[in-house]
């Protein structure tokens, strides 16, 4: 590994909103209606106006709806 490489898994990667709607293919409101259900990771502080997430909280969010999905169905209705 090298020092580059090192540094990307010592330092936490914020993603601001336009890059978490393309990474999850989610709406700004449907983001943030999850996040109020508790079914979407909650956003940081970055500063009075602005918020980001941590990279490694919406991979594993997808990873954890990519393996739901997978075990009921893209429809959430089982398998065909």
């Amino acid at each position: 590994m090298n020092e580059i490489e090192s540094d990307r898994t010592l330092t936490p990667r914020i993603l601001r909103l336009p890059l978490v709607r393309e990474r999850t293919g989610l709406s700004r409101s449907s983001i943030y209606l999850r996040i109020s259900e508790g079914r979407f990771p909650k956003p940081i502080s970055l500063g009075e106006r602005a918020v980001g997430w941590l990279e490694s909280e919406i991979t594993e969010w997808l990873n954890r709806r990519i393996e739901a999905s997978r075990r009921t169905g893209p429809l959430g209705g089982g398998s065909r």
